[in-house]
C-alpha cells in the first residue's frame, strides 16, 4: 500500500495538461481560464454618479440652502459633455458621467428644483457620490488569471471586457464503467441476487462538476475478455477510463488481471485509505489514464474525489486542484483504523460564533450510500491514530456539492 499523499502526487504526475480551445463566451460557464484576462479600458471609464441628483462644485454650497443655475442634464448612456462652471449644476442619473468641473453629486432628495433653478438643501464634501473614473481596475490590468474557474460572476467580467470568445482549457474526455453480473440498470428491477447500477451516476456527477465530459459504457458482467474489449474500444475516445468493481482480489475481480493481459502500466494498486483500499490507477497502452475505483458507493465517491477528481482538474491546468480543506472541532467520538489514513463522512456547522464542528455521520460501512448522502466532508483520521474523543481539533476536506 503506498500513503494516500504519495498516490496524489502520482496522479499529478501524469496528468498531462490538455490542449486550449477558444469556446464563445456563453459556454464558458464552468470551464477553466487558459489565458489571462486583461482590462482593455478603465472601470468605470469616467467618473460616474452613484445616484440621482445634481453634479455641483461643493465650493458653491458651501453655505446651504444655496441656489445654483441648471444648464443641462446627464444621464446614462447620454452624458453632458460640456464644463461645468462656478454657479452651475448639471442634473444628473445614476451612472451616468460626471461632467467636467463638478467634483461632487447631491442627492435629489436633498435638493428643490424650481424652473432652471436647483436649491441645494445640505453641504456636500468634494468626491461625494462618485466613483472616480479606474478605480474599480485599470486598463491593462489583470482581472482574472489563468486556471481560473469561470463562475457566473466571471462572466459579467468577460462580457465588460470584450471577451466574446474565451480561451479554456479542453475538457477531458471520461468513459465511464461499471462491472458485476450483479448489477442491472436503473430502470430495470433487480432479480434475485442483484443490485441496480448507481457508481456510473455518482461518477458521471462528480466528473462533470470538475468540468469533464461523460459517456457511460453498458454495464461490463464479471468476464475478463469483455471488459478487456470494452475499456480498449472506450480508451480510444477517452482521456481517462474509470471502472468500479472488480479491483480487489476474489476470484471475480478481473480489472486488475485484465490491465496486465492488456500491457497497462500498473503505479498503484492499493492506497493506505478507508474506505477505497483497492484503488488502481494506470496507463493503457494508447496513452489514456485508466482509474479503477472500488465497487462499494461509498468507496467511489472518496477515491474519486481523492483522486480522479485531482487527475481531471489537473488536465484541465485548473488552478485550485485540491479539495477544500478546514480545521473543525469533533462533535463526537470518530475512531480510524490500523495502517491506513480514515476518510470519514461528515456533517459540518458553523456555530454563531465562528466555530466549525464536524458531526461523523453514522453510516454502515462504504456500502452505506443512505448514510454517506449527507455528507458535506470528509474526516481525516491519520492511520495508527486509533479513537478520536468530542472536542478533538481534526482536519477535513470538503466534498463537492452540486
Amino acid at each position: 500500500m503506498i500513503p494516500v499523499a504519495d498516490a496524489i502526487k502520482i496522479v499529478l504526475k501524469e496528468a498531462a495538461a490538455l490542449p486550449a480551445e477558444s469556446v464563445a463566451l456563453e459556454a464558458a460557464r464552468a470551464r477553466i481560464l487558459a489565458e489571462d484576462v486583461i482590462a482593455d479600458s478603465d472601470l468605470p471609464p469616467f467618473d460616474r454618479s452613484q445616484m440621482d441628483g445634481y453634479a455641483i462644485r461643493a465650493a458653491d454650497v458651501a453655505k446651504a440652502p444655496a441656489k445654483l443655475r441648471i444648464v443641462g442634464e446627464s444621464a446614462a448612456g447620454r452624458g453632458w459633455h460640456e464644463e461645468l462652471n462656478a454657479g452651475q449644476a448639471v442634473r444628473i442619473m445614476t451612472g451616468a458621467p460626471v461632467p467636467v468641473g463638478a467634483d461632487s453629486v447631491q442627492q435629489l432628495e436633498l435638493t428643490t428644483e424650481n424652473g432652471d433653478e436647483v436649491e441645494i438643501l445640505q453641504t456636500v464634501t468634494t468626491g461625494r457620490s462618485i466613483v472616480r473614473r479606474g478605480s474599480e481596475i485599470k486598463a491593462n490590468e489583470c482581472v482574472a488569471n489563468s486556471g481560473a474557474r469561470i463562475n457566473a460572476a466571471m462572466m459579467a467580467v468577460l462580457a465588460s471586457f470584450g471577451y466574446a470568445n474565451v480561451k479554456v482549457s479542453r475538457q477531458p474526455r471520461i468513459a465511464v464503467l461499471a462491472t458485476g453480473t450483479e448489477l442491472v440498470r436503473v430502470d430495470q428491477k433487480p432479480g434475485r441476487d442483484q443490485i441496480r447500477d448507481s457508481n456510473n451516476f455518482t461518477i458521471s456527477a462528480y466528473a462533470q462538476m470538475a468540468g469533464a465530459t461523460v459517456r457511460q459504457l453498458p454495464l461490463a458482467g464479471d468476464d475478463r475478455d469483455s471488459l478487456k474489449r470494452q475499456i480498449t474500444e472506450s480508451a480510444e475516445h477517452s482521456d481517462i477510463v474509470i471502472t468500479s468493481g472488480g479491483v480487489s482480489v476474489g476470484a471475480y475481480d478481473f480489472t486488475k488481471p485484465a490491465l496486465r493481459e492488456l500491457g497497462a502500466q500498473l503505479f498503484f494498486e492499493r492506497v493506505a485509505l478507508r474506505p477505497g483500499k483497492p484503488t488502481v490507477f494506470a496507463r493503457l497502452p494508447n496513452g489514456t489514464l485508466f482509474f479503477g475505483l472500488p465497487g462499494n458507493p461509498v468507496s467511489v465517491s472518496v477515491t474519486f474525489n481523492l483522486f480522479t477528481r485531482a487527475a481531471i482538474l489537473a488536465m484541465q491546468s485548473a488552478r485550485d486542484i485540491a479539495l477544500s480543506e478546514e480545521w473543525a472541532r469533533l462533535a463526537r467520538g470518530a475512531k480510524g483504523a490500523s495502517e491506513r489514513d480514515s476518510y470519514l463522512p461528515a456533517l459540518l456547522h458553523t456555530d454563531e460564533t465562528g466555530t466549525v464542528s464536524a458531526t461523523p455521520l453514522k453510516w454502515g460501512g462504504s456500502s452505506d450510500f443512505i448514510g454517506f448522502v449527507s455528507a458535506t466532508a470528509l474526516i481525516v483520521v491519520p492511520r495508527d491514530t486509533g479513537a478520536l474523543e468530542a472536542g478533538t481539533i481534526v482536519k477535513v476536506v470538503q466534498l463537492p456539492r452540486g
